[in-house]
């Protein structure tokens, strides 16, 4: 039997599964595989704050973000670890929500960098928010994340 018999087709990847296998071949088959679905996760996780192809002067990485609404109101959080909230830029325009500003890397004379995954530099995030007209109510800053409310205008 093959991996993948009981869906009826092979499991997708680089990786083929041969019919025919022997046990242990079928082993190392499903092993590599499995390192295979472990790259895959750890693409996706170090795309968690994306770095963004740029051209100087363009911003360096793009915040991930969350949109909730309800009712009255419309929030959304900004993860900005790092980012000290005067200098964070807010701009509302046509339904399209930026957020723009900057992360320095916290170094001082005679530090060496270790190791370096939180993004620095200029940052732009751009969200396109539902239908409607919107008034920010208000703007807070915990955690690391960036908190904007708005309130639903008529």
């Amino acid at each position: 039997m093959t991996i993948g018999a009981h869906t009826g087709r092979e499991p997708e990847g680089r990786l083929g599964c041969p019919s025919g296998m022997t046990e242990r071949t079928s082993r190392d088959w499903l092993w590599a595989y499995a390192c295979e679905i472990i790259i895959q996760a750890e693409s996706l996780r170090g795309s968690f704050l994306r770095p963004l192809p740029r051209k100087a002067g363009e911003p360096a990485w793009q915040a991930p973000a969350d949109v909730f609404e309800t009712d009255t109101e419309l929030v959304v959080i900004v993860a900005l670890p790092g980012v000290p909230p005067d200098s964070v830029d807010i701009g509302l325009d046509d339904g399209q929500l930026s957020v723009r500003g900057e992360r320095r890397l916290p170094l001082t004379e005679g530090t060496l960098l270790r190791q370096v995954e939180i993004p620095h530099g200029r940052f732009e995030r751009r969200l396109t928010l539902p239908p409607g007209r919107y008034r920010l109510a208000e703007r807070t800053m915990a955690d690391g994340c960036l908190r904007l409310s708005f309130h639903k205008l008529g």
